[in-house]
Formats: C-alpha cells, structure tokens, sequence
C-alpha cells in the first residue's frame, strides 16, 4: 500500500524516541551495563535483520503486506472465500496474527534448536527500548516465513496486515522499555495489554519465569493458556535480567551473533 513503509518508519521512530527519553529521565531498574555499548551492538543487529528481510525479498516474490495482496488479487485464503464486512477482516487479522506470534514465541522456547536462537534476545542483560529489536537475523527471517504462510493460508486484508505490524513493533518497544508505570495503570492495562512490568519477568534468568508471559501485545493469550505470571519471586528490582551462565560479551556484535552455535 502507498505510503505504507514512511508510516510504519515514522510510528517507530517516535515511539522509540518517546519510550527512550522516558527511560533515561525516569529508569525502572539501574542499568548494569553501558548504555551506548549494549545500543550499538542492537542497533548493529537490527540493522542486519533488514538486511536479511532485504535478502529473503530477492529470493521470495512477496513478503507479508505483498503476500496480502496478491492473495486478495488471486482470491486465496479462508477470508477470501467468505464474506466478511471489512472491519471484522481487520480485527481478526490482528487477533489471529498475535495468536499466531505468541504461539511462535512459545515455541522458541520449547524446542532446543529454535531457543538456542531465540537466546540471542534474552541474553541481553539489561531490557529496555532496545532490547526490542534485538532479535538474531535468523530468527526474523523464520518469523517472516510464518507470517507470509499464515497470509497465503487465511488471506487477511492488507490494511490487516499493516496494523497488525505496527501494533506489534509499538507494543514490543512499550513492554520492553525500562519504564515504571503508576501499579493502577500497570494493573489496568495488563487487563488486556503486555506491561514494562509483566514482560519484564519472561526476562528472568530463573527458567520457570523466562518460560512464562509470551506476550507482546495481548496479554489475553498468557492468561488463556495458563503461562502466565504476574511478577518476578525476587521483585523488579532485585530479580537478574538475563542468562545464568553469561557475563558483559552480550554488549559484543560477534559473540552474540554466534551465540546460537555455542554450546552453552
């Protein structure tokens, strides 16, 4: 859709900037690490993950909005071949795609190839703003691989498609942001959406609580399927953000690229 890559940008860069003004003024938690060290290597990564989003496009037609597209055009998919008012088609879209990503998330944890991956995020010893992007470039790329099956499979609108992405990116760089929200606000939003405060536990380096709070933007699905938990045993302030085993090589573009292939 027109303009659709200058939206989705512009919402991101402002948010980003929102969230990391707050962060510095107001932090949740003290940093353990350098800010300007951890910044540079998850920006570096960031910068690859498109990079490799750029690459799969060359391989593949179609990533997922052009997937929408061109699967409204050819009529495929389950929304394609029912009649449903536009509107509906869009929320389900978003209904079903964050679904679809909790349910990935889930996954990476469960399955030891996939977590291995998957660690690169969590190995991250501080969250905040950042961390939201700081995702291996392999890991996006399957991610995309999901969404674009998913597209050809249901045939959700395009404008669907972009909300569901922007919500997406909005709400991960929120819940990872190292902000303290008043407790009411805190209680009253995690009602329906991720908090700072509940993602900040699937953060702990302690297993049962790194396997729990799946969520990036609803956080209907946690309290559905039984993963969820409301705060960390040690509290916000005390509880150890991160990997057991790890130290400051986190901060390092190299090592945490090649985490995935470690045996730790």
């Amino acid at each position: 859709m027109e303009n659709e890559l200058l939206i989705r940008l512009s919402v991101f860069i402002g948010l980003f900037a929102v969230l990391a003004l707050i962060e510095a003024r107001a932090p949740r938690r003290v940093r353990t690490q350098p800010r300007n060290t951890r910044w540079i290597t998850n920006w570096a990564i960031v910068l690859l993950d498109t990079l490799t989003l750029r690459a799969l496009a060359l391989a593949l037609p179609l990533l997922a909005v052009g997937a929408a597209v061109d699967a409204e055009a050819n009529g495929w998919g389950l929304m394609n071949a029912i009649d449903l008012p536009g509107w509906l088609a869009v929320v389900l879209t978003v209904l079903i795609f964050d679904l679809a990503i909790w349910a990935q998330h889930l996954v990476t944890h469960k399955v030891p190839l996939l977590w291995r991956i998957h660690r690169v995020h969590h190995a991250d010893r501080d969250i905040d703003v950042t961390t939201a992007i700081r995702f291996h470039p392999v890991e996006i790329a399957l991610s995309m691989l999901l969404k674009i099956g998913l597209v050809y499979l249901l045939g959700p609108p395009a404008l669907g498609i972009i909300l569901f992405e922007i919500i997406l990116n909005g709400t991960a760089m929120f819940n990872h942001a190292n902000i303290k929200l008043p407790l009411g606000l805190d209680a009253a939003l995690r009602k329906v959406l991720v908090t700072p405060d509940m993602h900040r536990v699937h953060h702990s380096d302690q297993r049962h609580e790194h396997d729990s709070n799946y969520g990036f933007a609803l956080s209907i699905w946690d309290r559905m399927f039984g993963t969820y938990i409301a705060q960390p045993a040690k509290g916000h302030h005390d509880m150890t953000v991160g990997l057991q085993w790890q130290d400051d090589r986190p901060t390092r573009l190299g090592w945490s690229l090649g985490l995935p292939f470690f045996r730790e």
